[in-house]
Order: structure tokens, then sequence, then C-alpha cells
């Protein structure tokens, strides 16, 4: 499936992608973990070889529903299984908290959940809702990270963008005590205020930066280069480029008000890379919809926004 999505459900908007069930009203856990696919059970299995000699250190990690092997892990993993994840964030939270999406990833080694905070901010007159991020493995490959979050997530690509950026993260091995007490993950977290008074100083730093017609072009010719050591081909792909920039920054209903500043660029290169499309569609294509071409090699969509705040602050 698109953007390795498995299952999973969305609260009023369809993602980029297009997959998943769309509901008009957030649910609460026991009804997230429904509509989101998630009602399964991970079993830890013993392994055998082809003589049918157990393989001592190691176990299975299998879905319930379907027997699908999700991964196989040491015999001192632990399984943090989709309910009580869901019943971790519900106690983190605390009472009425509800999820805007969750799903699994890459046939359910990976799953995640995403809950509304109640609280929202006003940062340089831009409504920002935090939400928080829990992100699980079945397969041994990563350990229970739960993050804050202004990335409204709805593919590998935007979790992997949430949890990059988050600027207050909690994370846990699978180990014997892989889901602790809730107060360790909130008091690392520090919630929303903190991460949100964070966030405010960063955007209110851009918002003064003021940004010539000139400069912007500078930014966008350093993002995506005509050079005469590129081909034919990569000159013609960084010129699209460059006008697909140019049309979010000046001409994006939602951005009228901003000003010509840094706050506004930063807003306009995440739209990019949010949803631009692909250069030409490889078999990748599904896993990575951003490519950005830098001296015609590919950078990810988290590069490319930090290089944009960078860029920024350090030639204006």
């Amino acid at each position: 499936m698109s953007a390795n999505v498995e299952t999973m459900f969305s609260v009023r908007e369809t993602p980029w992608h297009g997959l998943g069930r769309i509901i008009m009203d957030a649910p609460a856990s026991r009804e997230a973990l429904e509509l989101a696919g998630l009602d399964w059970q991970v079993e830890s299995r013993n392994i055998y070889s082809g003589t049918g000699a157990m393989i001592p250190g190691y176990r299975a990690n299998v879905r319930s529903t379907d027997e699908a092997v999700l991964g196989v892990v040491s015999d001192r993993y632990r399984i943090a299984q989709n309910e009580e994840a869901f019943r971790f964030t519900d106690d983190l939270l605390g009472e009425g908290v509800t999820y805007e999406t969750a799903g699994s990833l890459q046939g359910g080694k990976k799953v995640w959940m995403l809950a509304k905070l109640p609280e929202k901010y006003i940062i340089a007159g831009d409504e920002v809702t935090p939400y928080l991020v829990f992100f699980n493995s079945h397969d041994g490959s990563s350990g229970v990270k739960v993050a804050m979050t202004p990335v409204r997530v709805v593919c590998q690509n935007t979790l992997n963008l949430a949890l990059s950026s988050a600027k207050r993260i909690w994370t846990a091995r699978h180990t014997e005590n892989v889901l602790p007490p809730v107060q360790d993950a909130r008091e690392t977290l520090q919630l929303a205020n903190g991460y949100m008074a964070e966030l405010g100083k960063g955007i209110h730093e851009l918002t003064t930066i003021k940004l010539s017609d000139r400069k912007v072009q500078e930014f966008i010719n350093e993002f995506f280069p005509v050079t005469e050591d590129l081909t034919d081909g990569q000159r013609k792909n960084n010129l699209r480029l460059q006008e697909d920039l140019k049309a979010r920054y000046y001409n994006a209903p939602d951005l009228e008000w901003v000003g010509k500043n840094g706050w506004r660029f930063v807003n306009a290169v995440s739209d990019f890379a949010t949803h631009a499309d692909p250069i030409r569609k490889t078999r990748n294509y599904n896993e990575k919809p951003v490519p950005a071409y830098r001296r015609g090699k590919p950078d990810d969509r988290q590069s490319l926004q930090d290089g944009a705040g960078r860029s920024i602050k350090e030639n204006v």
C-alpha cells in the first residue's frame, strides 16, 4: 500500500495518500483501536530449524489474526500490545482523550496513534494544536517512542517527520518494563506548555526576519540549483520544483496574513515537503513521495525543512 500504510483511520481530513477510513468525530481509545485495524494481539512463539530443533535465544512475534510473522526478536524481548499502548496514552493524557489518526505500517510491523491535546496556542498569529504521537514496533527494529509534535501523522513519512522534529521525546526499550509508570513519561515530555513555549520562540524569531523577493529566490536557488554541472533533466526538474515552491510561498491563501518573512518561507517549504509530487515514480515512490534535488542528489523532507530554517537564520 502507498506510504507503507496497512490500515488506519483519520478524523475529517483525507490524507495525501487517500488511504484509510475517514470519520467525522474523534473516537476514544476502544473505538480507535478497532477503527485503526489494531484490534489484534502479538504472540511470542518458539522458532524451529528445518530439522525440528528449537532455536534457543530467539522468538518470533506473530500476529494473532493472520499468523503473519512480524519479526524475529531475542528471548528477552517484551511485547507492548496495541491495546496497552492506547491505555498508556489514555493514562498519560488523562480523562477524555480522543484520537485523530492511528494505524499500522509495513504489514503490522509498526503501529502509531495520534492524540490531539485539548490546548490550542496562538503563535505568530497562527493557531497551533499540539499532538501526542505514540509509536511502537513489533519487529524489533525500534523501541516505544512518545513525542509532542505539531505534525499530523498519516503515513510513514509524516511519522518520521513528527519523531525527528519533536522537541520532547520519551523512549523505552522492549525489555521487562517496556511501559513504565506514566509519571516517568510525563516528566520527560513536560507535555504541552513547555514544548509550545519553545516552539513559539523559534516561530517568533522567524517572523522578525523580513525577506525580499530577491532573497526568497536566493533561498530557492540554494535548495534547487540550476547550474552547469547538472544534466539537462536535472535542471528541468529543479526549475519545476522552484516554480512549485514559489507558488506555495506567494500564493497560499493561508499565508496571506503572515507577511514576507522567514516564518512564511518555512511554512511554504513544509507544505512543499509534505505534499509535492515526486520527480518520477520509481518503485520506491510509495515510501518517498517527496524527493528534493540538490546538486542532483535526493534530500529527505526533514532535511529540506531544517535547511530552510538554518538558511534564513544564517544568511539574512
